[in-house]
């Protein structure tokens, strides 16, 4: 499980509509207009992203914001008959207030959307009834209590409440590119390993974090020497907020990997961060220099996040490097822990003319299907894509689609394994509930949700000449066409089909 909850975003031609349970007669209260899906004049949502500063990806807006219609007395409908006898009738129209109504929002929204519709074996319509008529909601903090009490019953650690505030800034942050804060994605432990485990899944690329040696897969133990046990995930991700310029001490457990998820000793580590405000370029590109004897003139492209702009600067640089006579690509996603669900189709559709991209999945089986339309930029040339334990959520999504439509060789370490989709759904107040709305599977109907993709090939190192060692492929473009220039042996381990 990642702390990433970004939602699918549809295409014009093929719109994600997640399947609403049509309402049952007389069972639900009318205190807000029906939420309608993906709203066309609001921004694309995303399939994940909490970060420790704030940060995220793009608030997915599958749908609409709730508003309230008419008076409270008129708006509001007692409970009545269709239940029977299971359940009593709501309290009298009068004496639901406002701070009533913004939990009924919270409410609706889980009760619309969330992909299980047996909600965790809670019985959902009981903890509305229970909580408006038993639950003090008299302040705006005891409501936001309640709302987070009954989102805890799902044990689901992706549906959860956004303060205004909060809601705010990772709004902010994801439109502008302008971060603030350490740049730490984080998750919880993989099923084989301690599950309350706040394990890194990769530093923000040119952040704080990254920059201070923080890596994919470190496990962190403890913050300003504050142990984060028994702390959940956003819990923790609070904890690292601060001022800029402010410093953090992060106590670490750091696993050294061979590429197969086998681990040798652990290491304890600390490490000091100081927290910025910096901002994320999600595509760096370069052709490199043709190597002697490879036949290949090699673009590389460097894709570190999906945000609004990845789609677009990734389709740039690629037309870039064909302009360039470019005639083979290596897009690395390697400590790209997703984003924005639309860049990750498209991108896939530069690759491959026909095909399916990604199925969208509930608990009720296949319910939508995105494809390839045909209109593929680099349709054929050989494409390498570099992975690692750091590739997460929307980056899988266009590596298994590469992958299972026979497009693109993948390179590196079994990738993260985060095949769940949230969405943002607005509250009147501005704050906001991310639910939990649905997973995806690769074209081969794969399910990777802890699981991840395994690649086709460890990633190679390169010599280092001038220092008589090997180091890793590097993720700089200039550091990376200059490793592939310097090493024959590169161009064979990546690209072994054109020799």
């Amino acid at each position: 499980q990642t702390a990433s909850f970004h939602a699918i975003a549809p295409r014009a031609s093929r719109n994600f509509r997640p399947k609403i349970p049509r309402p049952r007669r007389d069972r639900t209260l009318r205190a807000a207009a029906p939420v309608s899906p993906l709203h066309p004049s609001r921004p694309p949502p995303s399939d994940s992203g909490q970060t420790s500063e704030r940060r995220g990806r793009i608030p997915a807006t599958d749908y609409a914001r709730s508003a309230l219609v008419g008076t409270v007395a008129s708006s509001i409908i007692a409970f009545v008959s269709a239940y029977g006898p299971t359940f009593s009738i709501l309290p009298p129209a009068a004496a639901i207030n406002s701070n009533n109504l913004l939990f009924l929002e919270a409410w609706r929204a889980v009760d619309k959307a969330y992909v299980d519709k047996t909600f965790n074996s809670v019985a959902w319509f009981k903890i509305r009834e229970a909580t408006i008529k038993k639950t003090s909601m008299n302040t705006t903090e005891e409501t936001y209590v309640a709302i987070r009490d009954m989102l805890s019953l799902l044990q689901d650690p992706f549906t959860r409440f956004l303060e205004p505030e909060k809601y705010a800034s990772l709004s902010e942050s994801t439109m502008s590119g302008n971060i603030t804060g350490v740049g730490i994605e984080m998750a919880y432990g993989s099923e084989d390993e301690n599950q309350n485990d706040i394990v890194v899944v990769a530093p923000t690329p040119g952040g704080p974090a990254d920059l201070a040696g923080i890596r994919s897969s470190d496990i962190i133990t403890a913050i300003d020497g504050r142990s984060v046990k028994g702390l959940s995930l956003y819990e923790v991700a609070d904890v690292l907020q601060g001022p800029t310029n402010s410093e953090v001490q992060l106590s670490l457990t750091r696993r050294v990997n061979d590429g197969l998820r086998e681990v040798v000793p652990e290491e304890h580590v600390s490490v000091t961060i100081t927290r910025q405000r910096y901002s994320l370029v999600p595509v760096q590109s370069k052709v490199c220099e043709q190597v002697i004897g490879s036949g290949l003139r090699v673009e590389y492209i460097r894709l570190t996040t999906f945000n609004q702009l990845s789609a677009a600067m990734v389709r740039d640089a690629l037309q870039a490097g064909i302009d360039d006579d470019a005639t083979a690509f290596v897009l690395d996603l390697r400590s790209n822990p997703g984003g924005l669900f639309p860049g990750a189709v498209d991108i896939a559709r530069y690759f491959i003319n026909d095909g399916v991209i990604v199925y969208i999945a509930d608990s009720q089986g296949i319910r939508d299907v995105f494809e390839a339309n045909n209109d593929a930029l680099v349709p054929s040339a050989p494409l390498t894509l570099l992975v690692d334990q750091g590739t997460a959520s929307a980056s899988e999504v266009l590596a298994g689609s590469l992958r299972d439509n026979g497009r693109a060789r993948i390179v590196g370490d079994t990738t993260f394994g985060k095949g769940l989709i949230q969405t943002l759904v607005p509250l009147s107040d501005g704050s906001a509930v991310s639910v939990t709305v649905a997973r995806y599977q690769t074209p081969s109907r794969m399910d990777i949700n802890k699981i991840g993709i395994q690649p086709d090939d460890h990633l190679p190192n390169v010599t280092v000449e001038s220092e008589g060692r090997t180091a890793e492929l590097p993720k700089n473009p200039d550091m990376f066409c200059e490793a592939f220039a310097s090493d024959s042996a590169l161009s064979r381990r990546l690209f072994p089909q054109s020799r």
